[in-house]
Formats: C-alpha cells, sequence, structure tokens
C-alpha cells in the first residue's frame, strides 16, 4: 500500500505542483488542504508525512505543527516557507519538525527527505509492531495452565510484576523460565523499556564482561570501537540474565556491585556508569547448594534470589498436557498452513503418559513433528517422535484404561477426556475428592469447579 501524504498550503499553484511530483509522478497517496484547520480534523486517517506550509490563513503552521505533536509524536513533518526566518526555523525543529524548506522548492532536495521521511516512518511502524508482537508473547492471559504449582507460581508473577525487588526464577530446562521473565517485564511498570535477555552460558568466558558491561575502543584486540554492554540497552526496563549459574565467579563480584550500587564501568574505561535495570534471572541449577559448594557466590544468590519463582516440571503439571498440545496444534497448524483438527486417542495417551524430560520445549517439538508428519487431519501416535513411542512400548507410567479408550480408531474431544479423567480419578479413589485432585496435579478447588461444569457427584 502506498504511503499517504498530506500537503497544508494556502497557495494553489504549490498544492497543484505537488498534486503532480508526488500523485502523478511518484504515484503516493495525496491529501490536498489549504487550512490547518482541515489537516487537524483529517489527523485521524493517520498519514505517514505532512508537508506543511509555516503561512497559512487561520492558525498558522507553527500552531499547526504544535497541535499534531500534542496528538500524535511521530508522523514525520517538513516545513515549507517563502520567508527564511531563523527564529522560525528553530522553533519548528523544536516543535519536532524533521525538515525545513524554502520557497522556491528544490525538488532534488525536497525528493530525498520525503523518501528518508517516509523510511523512518516505515521503520518505526515496524518496530512498533514488533513490540507488540513481543509484548503479546508476555501477556499473563497466554500462559497456559490449569490449576495446581503452575497457577501458584503466575500468583507470584502478579505480586511481583510491579515491583524492581530481583526476581530468581528457576526450573528444569524447558519449563518457560524466559516465557515467565517476559510476563514479569511485559506486565509491570517497566513495560515501556527494553527487555534484553544474556544467556550467560552462550557467551564465551572471555567476552561476557563486555557483553554485559560495554568496552572502550581499545580494551583489547579486536575493540575497535566503543561498544555499549547489555546494562546499558537495558535502561529503564529489564535484563534478564539467563543460565545464571553458569556465570564465571571472576565476573560474579562485578554483578554483585553493578546490582548493590547500580555502577558498572565499561572493560577498558575509568568512568563510573549507573544502571537503572531491573534484574531477573534464571538457572535449572539448585545455586543454594552451588553456593555451599563455593561454585557461586552466596551475597550474590541472596541478591538475585530476593523473589525466588519455582517453575513446575510438566510432570508436575500433567493435567496441562493436553491443553498445552491443544495450544501446539492450532501454532503450527496455522505456521505451516495444515489444517490438522485432532491428536488420536492413543497419541493423546502416550502424550500424557510420557515424562517429558525436557518439559514444555520437548512437548511442543513433539506437536511441530506431528503436524508436519500428519498426512492428514489427525495426528497418530506413528507421527509421534521415537521416544515418545519407545515410553509407551516400556514400562513407562501408565493412565489405566476405562470405557472412553476401549475403542481405538474413536478421537476423543479433549474437554471430553478432562471429564472423564475426573470420573476416573474419582472411581480409583472411591469418591476421595481431596485425593483425586492429588492424583489429577490440580488443586480441590479446581476439582469443585471440574465437578460441577460436568455434573458428576462425589
Amino acid at each position: 500500500m502506498k504511503p499517504l501524504i498530506y500537503v497544508v498550503d494556502d497557495d494553489h499553484s504549490v498544492r497543484r505542483l505537488m498534486e503532480h511530483w508526488l500523485k502523478t509522478k511518484w504515484e503516493y497517496n495525496l491529501q490536498l488542504f489549504s487550512s490547518g484547520e482541515q489537516c487537524l480534523e483529517a489527523l485521524d486517517l493517520s498519514p505517514d508525512l505532512i508537508i506543511l506550509d509555516v503561512m497559512l490563513p487561520g492558525i498558522s503552521g507553527v500552531e499547526t505543527l504544535r497541535e499534531i505533536r500534542k496528538r500524535d509524536a511521530d508522523t514525520p513533518v517538513i516545513m515549507l516557507s517563502a520567508q527564511g526566518q531563523i527564529d522560525i526555523v528553530v522553533e519548528t525543529i523544536k516543535l519536532g519538525a524533521m525538515d525545513y524548506f524554502p520557497k522556491t522548492i528544490d525538488l532534488n532536495k525536497l525528493e530525498l527527505a520525503v523518501r528518508n521521511a517516509l523510511e523512518m516512518q516505515s521503520l518505526k511502524r515496524e518496530l512498533h509492531q514488533l513490540r507488540s508482537s513481543v509484548a503479546q508473547t508476555g501477556r499473563l492471559d497466554n500462559i497456559i495452565a490449569s490449576a495446581g504449582p503452575m497457577e501458584d507460581a503466575l500468583k507470584l508473577v502478579h505480586k511481583a510484576k510491579d515491583s524492581d525487588i530481583s526476581v530468581l526464577i528457576q526450573g528444569e530446562s524447558g519449563t518457560g523460565k524466559e516465557l515467565i521473565a517476559r510476563a514479569i517485564h511485559f506486565n509491570g511498570k517497566r513495560k515501556d523499556g527494553p527487555f534484553i535477555a544474556v544467556n550467560c552460558a552462550a557467551i564465551p568466558r572471555d567476552l561476557i564482561e563486555s557483553e554485559m558491561f560495554g568496552h572502550e575502543k581499545g580494551a583489547f584486540t579486536g575493540a575497535v570501537a566503543r561498544k555499549f554492554g547489555k546494562f546499558e540497552q537495558a535502561s529503564g526496563g529489564t535484563i534478564f540474565l539467563d543460565e545464571i549459574g553458569e556465570l564465571d565467579l571472576n565476573l560474579q563480584a562485578k554483578l554483585l556491585r553493578a546490582i548493590q550500587q547500580k555502577q558498572f564501568e565499561r572493560v577498558g574505561g575509568t568512568e563510573v556508569l549507573t544502571s537503572d535495570v531491573r534484574i531477573v534471572s534464571a538457572t535449572n541449577r539448585d545455586l543454594m547448594k552451588a553456593s555451599r559448594n563455593k561454585e557461586f557466590r552466596e551475597d550474590l544468590y541472596y541478591r538475585l534470589a530476593s523473589f525466588p519463582i519455582m517453575l513446575p516440571s510438566l510432570r508436575e503439571r500433567r493435567s496441562d498436557v493436553l491443553m498445552l498440545a491443544e495450544h501446539f496444534l492450532n501454532v503450527y497448524n496455522k505456521r505451516e498452513g495444515k489444517k490438522v483438527r485432532v491428536i488420536s486417542r492413543k497419541a493423546i495417551k502416550m502424550l500424557y503418559d510420557y515424562p517429558w524430560p525436557g518439559n514444555v520445549r520437548e512437548l511442543e517439538s513433539a506437536i511441530e513433528r506431528g503436524v508436519l508428519l500428519c498426512e492428514g487431519d489427525m495426528i497418530t501416535e506413528d507421527d509421534l517422535p521415537i521416544a515418545v513411542r519407545a515410553f509407551a512400548e516400556g514400562e513407562g507410567v501408565s493412565v489405566p484404561a476405562d470405557s472412553v479408550f476401549e475403542n481405538q480408531s474413536m478421537i476423543i474431544p479433549l474437554e471430553a477426556l478432562k471429564e472423564q479423567a475426573v470420573k476416573h480419578a474419582l472411581k480409583v479413589t472411591e469418591g476421595n475428592i481431596l485425593e483425586a485432585a492429588k492424583k489429577l496435579h490440580i488443586s480441590r478447588s479446581t476439582m469443585y469447579e471440574m465437578m460441577k461444569k460436568y455434573e458428576i457427584r462425589g
């Protein structure tokens, strides 16, 4: 779609020139106005660029620009004027005009300014869409959790999100630690600031200090220019230190100083810089045990773990497996352009039984594979990874077969499977609601809600 440009000028000949040049020659979408009032009335259409004359009848071009900036801080504005008064030029630049051209207009120079303005506006909108997309992934209501330990973890996220307290997220690999870190940031008071993630295990030991705190030109071989570190990039936002347990002991002391005193220095520099960042870290290690073994600084551990959040493994939230599988089925249907409707009953049982050592990440990979391999509209056990099928053929955990599983070709809707799971749990526990809830890895209140929903008597 061609960019939309507004031209605001009371001179009819200028408007005709712009119409010929921008609309006929360059084929931009164009709207012409003879006054600032007309332009302001049409501002809701979100033009990509405004070319605005300084001298207008009614409110002046300067006042029009002032009003545009009150409503919209981003749309680029190029000013035109037959009078080259320096004070007016300075005032319009202070108000946010991108450029200023005298009349008679040099179309070659104006063309370059128009192209630059439209490119800048396009990049701004792409960046805004990217930020919105990233923020969307961190929405709390996008995190799938029915009840039990994951629900408890999300309650802690709600309590921590609007604070600057340091959060340590612990859990096995693949449990969603970065997802929780993003939820803390994008739902909290720093959501408009940057979210900078640092994988402490992925950066070579001799480069990680430079990555964290930056370096000055000539600080070491290859440092050909000053580099801003992650702490500077994250100013006003959140820095997420993933795999913090792998951080070198020597660098831990400098990180401790940055957290305690909110100060640091670039490698090779002498200037003391301040940091306004919120620290969220994550690890799959037991840092308390590591600190006792002198493998991690105890003082740093207590600074990082001011507010610990423990994420359960998928084995501990088995009731979420089916909901997560359904979610990933929808995601990869859209991504791959496929129309896989369901997962077969036998495949569902395999997914439910499998212990998921790779947790949610492994489950996602399994469903992605299933969607890609599926020839029809149903994922079968043959579409699942070898590890899942091998476990089902061995001695693994089993879910007792009930009448719902007897027909091998029957496709069970996930909602019906939940209902059957509740009924079966109550049957096995002889009606003991608390015990049935424990076996399903859900809370007692959720158990009561599901019994009410499915009209099941205890």
